[in-house]
């Protein structure tokens, strides 16, 4: 089922209003017990914003404005983008570093499986245009193997971090709006760790590996003209690697 973008504001309303009536009443009770409860079902969902005059870094997108087109087919890639990243989530290498011996902190992240912004399990509940921007809400109805794997990111060793990242305030060429998001996320999920391996490691350790999922759809805003972004993870750590080993 491809998931169809609407040209014009009014008529995605009216396209999307059935769908999210519906969603209100099947899933009210949900709601009523509370966001971990949610968590807990077979659909997850998340909320993001597309400006329509994208400027970023001194650099203005090939089109200004977008048109609202191309702004629903930006918002479906992130959307995609980052339901990826809550079921299957990531594998990371990070060496934390350390000024005093002149090692670099360095964080390296793989995905482990992508989901498409034209999977039939993505679907669109809500939109809205309001202040220049494109709103839209989904929801990503997990099978049987995904709940597994979700369940998995809740349970045994798995560690609760959060964090504020950045994104670069200078380009020198602009790489796309989803690629600085990922930018800024990736940044908070080098924060997130550092910060989790403090409360947990007594001595700073030298090289950590494992993996790390979002817990949630991440909180973007614009910090001194440069994309910010607030974002829990679930972490298990694999192998620690201390500098006495060196």
């Amino acid at each position: 089922m491809e998931i169809i973008i609407i040209h014009r504001y009014y008529n995605m309303r009216r396209r999307f209003l059935l769908i999210f009536l519906l969603h209100i009443s099947i899933f009210t009770p949900l709601f009523a017990q509370g966001h971990e409860r949610w968590q807990y079902s077979d659909v997850i969902r998340g909320e993001v914003f597309i400006d329509f005059e994208q400027m970023y870094a001194g650099h203005i997108s090939e089109e200004y404005p977008l048109s609202a087109d191309n702004a629903g087919k930006l918002a479906l890639e992130e959307i995609a983008m980052l339901f990826s990243a809550m079921v299957h989530g990531w594998s990371f290498h990070y060496d934390v570093g350390e000024r005093a011996r002149n090692i670099a902190e360095k964080l390296e992240i793989t995905p482990l499986g992508t989901i498409k912004w034209g999977d039939p399990q993505l679907i669109v509940t809500e939109t809205e245009i309001r202040d220049m921007a494109l709103r839209v809400w989904a929801d990503y109805h997990l099978n049987e193997s995904q709940q597994r794997r979700m369940q998995v990111w809740r349970t045994g060793m798995i560690k609760n971090a959060q964090a504020t990242g950045y994104g670069p305030s200078y380009l020198e060429e602009y790489p796309g709006w989803l690629a600085v998001k990922k930018m800024a996320l990736e940044d908070s999920a080098r924060a997130a760790l550092r910060s989790a391996l403090r409360g947990s490691e007594r001595n700073r350790p030298k090289e950590v590996t494992g993996f790390i999922s979002l817990a949630s759809f991440p909180r973007y805003y614009i910090d001194s003209g440069r994309w910010s972004v607030f974002a829990r993870f679930r972490v298990e750590i694999t192998e620690i690697i201390p500098f006495a080993a060196y």
